[in-house]
């Protein structure tokens, strides 16, 4: 979960010393300043209220969020890292080259789902690519206010277009003198300059009593809407410019002034010919010039506030707590009643970080309505629980310049705060009607990753029970008209055992919620035990949600949901609960018609490969398979040894995709290798003809594949490729390198191939390893620092049996959590009776 306790940032190039951020004492390097102009010149010319920039990092293929103005950098960090390759407009705008403008969240939704996801909000975003050179350095966004309907201006677009120019050419011309432009740390926090307002001025005059003039400097006439040439100097003049109420004001503070025996000042509120306020200040004193009598003087002075920010005074009457947030999350204003709601005093609050001052509104509920409010621009409401207890109504109203909090004192709600939608007032602003239609959609995208009826209980986990705020979650699949346990987290060991295999005739709730199709909802556990008395219970205290999976009309099992405290349900969670759990029960489904294919592809793949490899006088084998961490379990790896009238064959391929198709592809190919390999055809004839019969064969698939046949007494290898990674070859000294045979294109796609032979010869001692490209790829990096991997892995291995070689390359493998594909891996090593 993102968390709001992040420290002070503190940029830094990408050497590791400090790039740029008014750090106290430092001036923001060249490189911050381009930044952090580019993000404000976009957004003001896209009337947005935020954006930044993407740039390139040291991680091939990661964007890091280089810049970011007008929102709290901790609050967004989910997305300060972006890889290129994922399906999010930033990453699009990267990899095309093209702006990508979404005006709304409909069009952002029919795009980038997952981008609506994590951020179910009502806003417009537009992305435009940052080109260098001939290369790509980058991306620069703007996030504005949706506009339903309307189509992103071009004009819009051609500005972007061209602060995107601009800014490539400056990382250009920096990266042309030597300083790469690759962003490895923190985004840079960049404060949004306040919109136009009229400025501070300050008029000036001088009023004889006696004489009833006035003399006033030029500001004090342009206060006034005049011109010093055009005003009177009278005080006549002065009072046709203001309203009755305040000449008469004006006429009773000057005569107070003027009867006092000494100096005297007083200060009172005018409104201006253009009806703002204006600030009058009046010092008044008898003058004595010389060879006269007493003169009535006032002297002062109007301040013209402008149109700035809230009244201090109007808002410390208010009857509720209000405080005020920069959009970076600073506290700029805090009212006394604020101040007692949140048991802080204004010297501990303004200036200080949200977050940093108050760590409780780091739970994740509220940093979604906090988020909510900055990109939909729309109020949003919801009830919190501070750290000193109680519970607070909160009200988040956003602006061009920040945040206005309004608090109240509230009752302790009928159910938890941390619920989806905001608890006791509906679906109550825009970002709530939002984050109700899109959080299934969140749910969603996770499922249609999970393959296994495991993975898709551990997105239910991951995804379900914290947005709910659930403990404890069990799923029941339904078999032959009874229900077995799936998967349980939460509950204590043992406790459900006793349902397993539970049958549909039994009334317990589980089972009545998938036989009537509906869900079941118990705010606390005493009212589960009123409605099935006698049922076991884990618990005294908590609530319960007994939800049908039920996938196109068919059952598919139920789902049980544990609260650790009584809670209520509200009918939009209700609602949405039974929305989600059609789609866990999709999931499901497809999750065991997955299990039966791949428990096919299992069993014909471990009948296909060889169980035992052939033992060889003068030459030692070792073979290992791997299965990838995604999708289908199986693939069309394989590998084989034979033993062939020319010498020993080593044959190693890769059929195209995974599952039942891949597999038996696999397992005709490896037989047609084998056949044409024991019939006394040479290398290029065995590859030659396997490659037309894959034609023939019109499977669909193409393969790679190496075939190598090794002389065991001579050492004489001969080696022919169909587009398959080049072998590693280790020297009995323990020099290691990649050899370089020659190859053709992979089988299954030119019946006139040609595949030609290399020749070399194996040295005792000297060890081939022949591997499929799962091996070598890996997520961000380059095939060739897998290949360097690989030959590092070996050569430092040193002379040691090949199992345990075999084992040691697998198990490096095996600890990347992320391996799209399998892994075959097929070691020789040639040996002499003297060793």
């Amino acid at each position: 979960m993102t968390r709001y306790g992040a420290a002070r940032h503190t940029p830094r190039d990408p050497s590791g010393a400090v790039a740029g951020g008014a750090d106290a004492g430092r001036v923001p390097d060249e490189l911050s300043l381009v930044l952090a102009q580019a993000a404000v010149s976009a957004i003001e010319s896209a009337g947005g209220y935020a954006g930044g920039v993407y740039l390139r990092s040291r991680t091939p293929g990661l964007l890091r969020l280089a810049a970011l103005a007008g929102l709290p950098g901790p609050l967004f960090r989910p997305w300060w890292r972006m890889h290129v390759n994922r399906p999010f407009p930033v990453s699009e705008a990267y990899r095309s080259g093209r702006p990508v403008l979404l005006a709304d969240a409909e069009e952002a939704m029919r795009r980038f789902p997952q981008l609506m996801a994590g951020l179910p909000f009502p806003f417009g975003s537009l992305y435009v690519p940052v080109l260098a050179g001939r290369g790509r350095a980058g991306v620069l966004f703007v996030l504005r206010p949706a506009r339903p309907g309307e189509p992103v201006e071009p004009a819009v677009s051609e500005r972007l277009q061209q602060l995107a120019r601009r800014l490539g050419a400056a990382v250009a011309r920096r990266e042309s003198g030597g300083s790469p432009c690759l962003w490895d740390s923190e985004p840079l926090p960049v404060q949004m300059p306040a919109a136009p307002a009229p400025p501070l001025r300050i008029g000036r005059f001088d009023w004889n009593l006696g004489e009833g003039t006035v003399a006033a400097d030029e500001e004090m006439c342009a206060i006034l809407g005049t011109t010093s040439a055009d005003f009177p100097g009278t005080v006549d003049a002065l009072a046709a410019r203001l309203v009755p109420e305040d000449v008469y004001g004006l006429w009773a503070l000057a005569h107070e002034a003027a009867g006092s025996a000494g100096p005297v000042v007083r200060r009172m509120r005018l409104r201006g010919p253009d009806g703002r306020s204006h600030l009058l200040e009046l010092s008044g004193h008898r003058a004595h010039p010389r060879g006269a009598g007493t003169t009535d003087h006032l002297t002062g002075f109007v301040v013209d506030l402008g149109a700035g920010p809230l009244v201090a005074e109007a808002a410390d009457r208010l009857p509720r707590g209000v405080f005020s947030l920069d959009r970076l999350g600073r506290i700029t204003y805090v009212n006394p009643l604020a101040e007692k709601l949140l048991a802080r005093g204004r010297g501990e609050l303004v200036g200080r970080v949200l977050w940093e001052t108050m760590p409780w509104f780091g739970h994740p509920a509220y940093e979604d309505h906090h988020r909510a409010a900055l990109l939909s621009d729309e109020p949003v409401h919801f009830l919190a629980r501070p750290a000193s207890g109680g519970w607070l109504s909160v009200s988040m109203y956003p602006g061009h310049e920040g945040v206005t909090v309004v608090l109240d004192d509230a009752d302790r709600p009928a159910y938890a705060p941390e619920s989806v939608l905001t608890p006791g007032a509906g679906l109550s602003s825009p970002a709530d009607r939002s984050a109700a239609l899109y959080r299934p959609v969140a749910l969603a995208i996770a499922l249609t990753e999970a393959v296994t009826a495991r993975q898709v209980s551990a997105v239910v986990t991951e995804e379900l029970l914290p947005a709910f705020g659930g403990r404890q979650l069990a799923i029941y699949l339904l078999s032959e008209r009874h229900l077995y346990l799936a998967w349980e987290t939460g509950f204590p060991k043992g406790f459900l055992d006793r349902f397993d295999g539970v049958g549909l005739d039994v009334r317990i709730p589980g089972v009545e919620t998938l036989t009537t199709g509906r869900p079941l909802f118990f705010e606390s556990m005493q009212r589960l035990a009123g409605a099935y008395p006698g049922i076991p219970m884990d618990a005294d205290v908590g609530a319960r949600a007994f939800l049908p999976l039920i996938a196109s009309g068919r059952p598919v099992g139920s789902c049980i949901l544990g609260f650790d405290q009584p809670r209520g349900f509200s009918p939009e969670e209700r609602t949405v609960l039974t929305a989600l759990a059609g789609l866990i029960a999709q999931a499901l489904q497809r999750a065991q018609r997955y299990d039966s294919e791949s428990a096919l592809a299992r069993g014909l793949q471990d009948a296909l490969l060889p169980h035992r490899l052939p033992e060889i006088e003068g030459v030692d084998t070792a073979a290992r398979y791997l299965s990838g961490t995604q999708g289908m379990e199986v693939g069309g790896d394989w590998y084989d040894v034979i033993e062939t009238g020319r010498g020993l064959a080593l044959v190693i391929g890769d059929v195209q995709g995974h599952g039942v198709a891949a597999a038996a592809t696999m397992g005709q190919l490896r037989s047609a290798v084998r056949a044409f390999a024991l019939s006394g055809h040479d290398p290029q004839e065995v590859m030659s003809g396997t490659n037309k019969l894959l034609i023939d064969l019109d499977p669909g698939q193409f393969a790679s594949c190496c075939y190598v046949v090794l002389d065991p007494v001579t050492g004489r290898t001969q080696a022919v490729r169909a587009g398959h990674p080049q072998p590693v070859l280790r020297h009995a000294d323990g020099t290691t390198e990649v050899l370089d045979l020659s190859g053709g294109v992979v089988l299954g796609i030119d019946g006139a191939a040609v595949y030609p032979v290399t020749e070399f010869r194996l040295g005792p001692g000297a060890t081939l390893a022949l591997f499929t490209d799962g091996l070598i790829e890996r997520a961000g990096t380059d095939i060739d620092e897998g290949i360097e991997r690989l030959r590092s892995t070996i050569a430092e291995f040193g002379p040691a049996p090949l199992g345990d070689i075999a084992d040691r390359v697998i198990e490096e493998a095996g600890q990347a959590e992320d391996r799209p594909d399998d892994i075959a891996l097929l070691l020789a090593s040639r040996w002499t009776a003297a060793d």
